[in-house]
Order: structure tokens, then sequence, then C-alpha cells
């Protein structure tokens, strides 16, 4: 859009608007549709492993090329530039046949090289404004200064976004004392001001609420992510807590045994030896107990496959029958696997409880004859046209850390994690080595 040379009634341009009143038809010409353009990527550090299986369950999927290009910053900055260049395509007629030496087809060429550098909008914000200043005074171009002033709210902020506004407004009022540059020689400074200033206040305005919503996602993102990080190191303490439970008690037991074998061993060869072992057991117990501190919470040690039928009828009485299947190599795996098996049932029973109510969950923990057990648990997505997947939940209400937890369990043990929508059904599988040889 460019402001006309010439009386208004006489300047229509070949789409039959005037170019005034062009720019009150579509008011948003300066500004684009912030569908998939964010100036700002999630945090790039993820927690480790656990966070590595929700990133790749999500990314599953096909998507379409205008998905891939949302995606793509630069692809989508490509879309924007060449918005703006078929806007001031509309201009091309009037640049042609106004008093500038411009043909057709310079005319064409120069609007291309402006927007050419939206393309740059986010790096270098200043330059498509810049560019529209100069296209502003040169050829009364108002289409390029308007990206270029949304571009500098939206990638520098308000204060920048402002300061930008006003020297266009500025620019605008001293190109209009210049002799001969007036669009419309008898027309006031206010008529003038009043076509040109809404234009720039209008994308500056819609730069901001962009920059501000991007500041609230970044804020959301960063707030997910250490809620992650909390769940995964809440996890880490439950194992490490399970393991100086579990551990303890069979040190424990070791150096009970040695201290029998040592005494009944006595004025033998092999005394020592059983008092060497017995005193081995004490120290590692009590570097056990040095190295992980006791349990502050109060909280027992988390329990193995014998409390899932406790889990089973909390669930039921919760609404949410359920069909467990229980192989007999589960109850022959160590405590600390059977906690990690029961921790899996536990965070995807009371995640079906909060957002699939009332749906029946099959869970299955069968051995594949490979030396390795799977854990799956599958409830039936609610409607055919439920969203993406659910957030598992634990005790981490709506924050979706409750999933982390569970990759964290499973990866402790050397086990592997997925979870996910599956044929209309959220399932969620644990693939962990039994070590039953």
């Amino acid at each position: 859009m460019r402001v006309m040379h010439g009386e208004p009634e006489q300047s229509t341009p070949a789409s039959g608007v005037p170019a005034v009143h062009r720019a009150a038809a579509r008011p948003r010409t300066g500004t684009e549709s912030r569908t998939g353009d964010r100036s700002r990527t999630a945090p790039a550090s993820r927690p480790a492993a656990a966070a590595e299986v929700i990133w790749r369950a999500q990314a599953e999927g096909r998507h379409s090329l205008l998905d891939r290009w949302s995606v793509s910053a630069r692809g989508f900055d490509a879309l924007v530039a060449l918005s703006c260049f078929a806007l001031m395509l509309f201009d091309v007629p009037g640049l042609a046949e106004a008093d500038n030496s411009l043909t057709g087809l310079t005319a064409t060429l120069v609007l291309a090289a402006g927007a050419a550098t939206v393309m740059v909008r986010r790096q270098a914000p200043w330059l498509p404004f810049l560019a529209g200043l100069a296209y502003f005074g040169w050829l009364h171009e108002l289409t390029l200064v308007q990206f270029g002033l949304y571009s500098l709210a939206r990638y520098r902020g308000r204060a920048l976004g402002i300061g930008g506004t006003a020297g266009y407004i500025a620019l605008a009022v001293v190109l209009f004392q210049v002799p001969g540059w007036a669009p419309h020689p008898a027309a006031s400074l206010a008529d003038f001001l009043s076509a040109v200033v809404p234009l720039g206040v209008l994308a500056c305005g819609v730069g901001i609420s962009a920059y501000r919503q991007d500041l609230v996602a970044q804020l959301k993102a960063e707030r997910a992510e250490a809620a992650a990080l909390r769940a995964v190191q809440r996890e880490r303490g439950a194992i490490a807590q399970d393991v100086h439970d579990f551990v303890g008690r069979e040190l424990t037991l070791l150096n009970i045994r040695s201290q029998v074998l040592a005494r009944r061993a006595r004025d033998t060869a092999h005394e020592a030896d059983f008092e060497d072992l017995a005193e081995a057991a004490r120290r590692a117990h009590l570097l056990l107990n040095e190295i992980i501190v006791a349990r502050a919470d109060g909280r027992a040690a988390t329990p193995g496959v014998a409390g899932l039928a406790e889990l089973v009828e909390q669930s039921e009485r919760a609404g949410s029958p359920v069909d467990l299947r229980l192989c007999d190599a589960a109850r022959r795996l160590s405590p600390i696997r059977q906690a990690a098996v029961y921790r899996v049932v536990q965070e995807c029973l009371t995640n079906a409880i909060k957002h699939a109510p009332g749906e029946r969950v099959a869970v299955l923990i069968a051995e594949d004859g490979g030396g390795r057990l799977t854990v799956e648990v599958r409830n039936r997505l609610r409607g055919a046209g439920a969203p993406g997947p659910a957030p598992a939940a634990g005790t981490d209400t709506g924050t979706g850390t409750g999933t982390f937890s569970m990759a964290e369990r499973v990866r402790s043990v050397g086990g592997e994690f997925t979870a996910g929508p599956e044929d209309g059904s959220y399932v969620v599988r644990a693939t962990l080595p039994t070590g039953l040889g």
C-alpha cells in the first residue's frame, strides 16, 4: 500500500479501491497471523532420558507441509516475506505511472528487494523497519514499514516498538513539510496523519501483543521443564531410598549370617575369613546409611507386585474397573524391579482415574521369554475426537510429571519406556530385564 499523488478520487489503483480506503479495508496489512510464529522456542535443555520419552511420543505421526513450515522459523519467515511482497504488488501499476522513473518491471524488482528484508526480521528487525521508512519516503509505500514495525515490536519488545512508531510518525511529519512530497497538496497535516498513523500504531500494537504472548509461552515452558526436573529428582530420591531399604536389609542379613558362621568356625582356618566378611558387611551398611540419608517424609518403601491388588481395588472404588493379568515371573523379580513395576501401574491407574474416569483399564504384566518383562497399561481415550495424549498424572496433578517419574524409575533398572496414543487408546509400555538368568 502506498500514499498516492493527486486527488484521492482520481487515484484509484487497479484493484478499484483508493489507497486510503484500501488501508481501512485491510487493517491487518502490516501484521500477520501468529499461528506457528514463535520467536522463542522451548528451552533446548531437557531432563535427559526421561524427558526424551515425552518429546519422542509427541513427535510421532505425520504432519502436513504447512505444519512443518510453521515449526521452521526460516520457512515461516519466507511465507511472511512472500505475503508482504504480494500485498505490495497491488501498488506496482501506481508506481509505474508515478513520476519516479520506475517501470512495471523495475518497480516489481524494487518491491521484491524490500520484501526480502522481512526474511531477517527475527535476527535484525531494524532492517525491514529502516527499509520500510526508506520506501515510505521514496515511493510513499506503507506496507513494508508496517511489517517492519510489527517485527521491531515482536522481536525487540515494547520499548523499541514504541520508539520505532514514534520515529515513523516523526518522519511522516517531516516529509509532509517537504515541498512537492505530500500526496495531496491541498490536504492538511491532520488529514495526512489520520491516514498513516493508525496503520503504524496498529502494527506496533499487534507486535507488542505477540511479544507478550511469547513471554508467557516461554514462562510456561520453563515452568513445565522445572516441574519435570523436580519430578525426576523426586523419583531418583525415591529410588535411592528404596535401594537403601532393600539393599540395607540384605546387608544386615549378610552381616548376621557371617557372624553366625564365624562363631561356628571358631578355632578353624576359616574363622578370620568369616569375621572379615561380617566386618565388610557392617562397613557397607554404614556407608549406605551415610550416602543415602534416612527417609525424611516417613513413607514406607515402595511396595512390590504384592501391592498391585490394593491398587486395583482403589481404582475400582473410584469407578475405573481394572483387568489385571500378572505372570508368575513378576513375583520372582528383585525388590527394586518390583518397585518399578508397581510405580508404573500406580501412575497409570491414577492417570486413568483423572483423565478417563469410568473407562476400563487393562494391565498386562508378562514375560516375553527373552529375559525381559513387559508392563503394558491401556485405556480407551474418551470420545472419538479426543485430543492428543493426556498427561500422565501421579502426585503432580495436571503437570504431566508422572510420566517423567515412570520413565526415570524404569530406566533406573535398565528398562525402556514409551507412552502415547495407539489405536484409540492411551498406552503406556515399560520393558525391563528380569535378572532371573
